[in-house]
């Protein structure tokens, strides 16, 4: 990569991109600095598109990372909460319609720890009434409903490849789609607005005298607001190493899920165990645990597992987060879901470095915890 000269914008960021599309069913697709960014220019995009005006609403889970709603915000909409499943922790379709009101534009699935969300119903309510859907997987890659890939079913895929991820470069996010003309207003709100006839640094190759001369006349012309987002080759690189194995550390990260599974599973009165719905095949990012036992403190069993060497993390609170409660208030009693996940969720790693001691090792400690 450094021999070649191009530290940004070049073959290989093409190659990632081309990738990461044809393997989640799309077209395109876009690398940017974060999947936070890819997010944001999602919405802008279909923002201007559609002529949404500030204060239009997109409905977002009540559980998820903050990013999703963040990015609702900083684009000048409103995010209302649904509540989401019981069972898998996302968007409930059931709920949905019931949140939707003349200023709804948009649905924002949260394809949550690499499980797919229920999208038949989902895209058959956006479809009924007239909204537009962005696919939250930055959490979520490779994986598939019913057969098809998350990032597909949308008007755009949002994928973050940061530390941890399924796909990790260190920093960056990817956009997918299947609409040209969305692609050229993606690039150019990644890229400070910039006319996206000349985005790469080849754009200007082959061109007769006519196209070379738009392209010097329009390449520093700004067209809207947008966005410093890019990353470099040095990512895109990295991104293609990861993507030649990834195969074979989804295949290590669902092996590590499963053996807690079974070592867990005499714990099941305690606890709630990850389970998958008919026809989602589930890439584990994470291990997600809810604890089902009443006479059981969350606090109590996290602070033990820590002191015993297994990290832990809460399963992504949303609508308690400081700054949601000084936005909008308490919503516990608005979203039971998200409030019971909220103070008895977690999840442990499954990550692909783990040895089957490891796991082993934290399967013993929480037997011990419950001994």
């Amino acid at each position: 990569m450094l021999d070649s000269g191009r530290l940004t914008a070049g073959p290989m960021m093409s190659r990632f991109e081309q990738a990461m599309a044809d393997s989640h069913d799309c077209a395109h697709g876009l690398m940017c600095n974060s999947g936070t960014s890819a997010l944001q220019i999602a919405l802008a995009a279909l923002k201007e598109r559609h002529g949404w005006q500030d204060g239009d609403e997109v409905l977002v889970p009540a559980v998820t990372f903050v990013a999703s709603s963040n990015v609702v915000m900083y684009n000048g909409l409103k995010p209302v909460f649904v509540d989401v499943e019981p069972d898998y922790y996302e968007i409930d379709p059931a709920l949905i319609e019931a949140r939707i009101t003349p200023r709804t534009r948009a649905i924002m699935p949260v394809h949550l720890a690499g499980h797919p969300c229920d999208m038949t119903p989902i895209m058959e309510i956006a479809e009924r009434h007239g909204l537009r859907v962005v696919e939250d997987s930055c959490e979520t890659m490779f994986a598939r409903d019913h057969g098809r890939a998350v990032g597909s079913f949308g008007d755009v895929g949002c994928f973050s490849t940061y530390v941890a991820h399924i796909i990790n470069t260190g920093v960056g996010g990817l956009c997918t789609t299947n609409d040209a003309e969305l692609l050229v207003m993606l690039k150019s709100l990644m890229n400070h607005g910039r006319d996206s006839i000349y985005i790469r640094m080849d754009d200007d190759q082959g061109q007769d005298d006519d196209g070379l001369f738009r392209i010097v006349d329009r390449r520093f012309s700004f067209t809207r607001l947008g966005h410093s987002f890019r990353c470099t080759e040095m990512e895109a690189a990295i991104g293609v190493a990861e993507f030649e194995r990834h195969a074979e550390n989804i295949g290590r990260r669902n092996a590590i899920a499963q053996r807690l599974t079974q070592g867990l599973a005499g714990l099941e009165s305690h606890l709630q165990l990850p389970t998958e719905r008919p026809g989602a095949e589930r890439v584990f990012m994470f291990y997600p645990i809810v604890i089902r036992d009443d006479a059981i403190n969350r606090d109590d069993l996290i602070l033990y597992l820590e002191k015993h060497g297994v990290e832990t993390r809460y399963l992504l609170p949303l609508i308690n987060q400081p700054a949601y409660r000084t936005l909008f208030g308490n919503l516990d009693a608005d979203y039971p879901v998200a409030a019971w996940l909220n103070a008895n969720a977690f999840y442990v790693g499954c990550h692909p470095q783990l040895s089957d001691g490891d796991v082993d090792t934290m399967i013993e400690v929480f037997h011990k915890f419950f001994s």
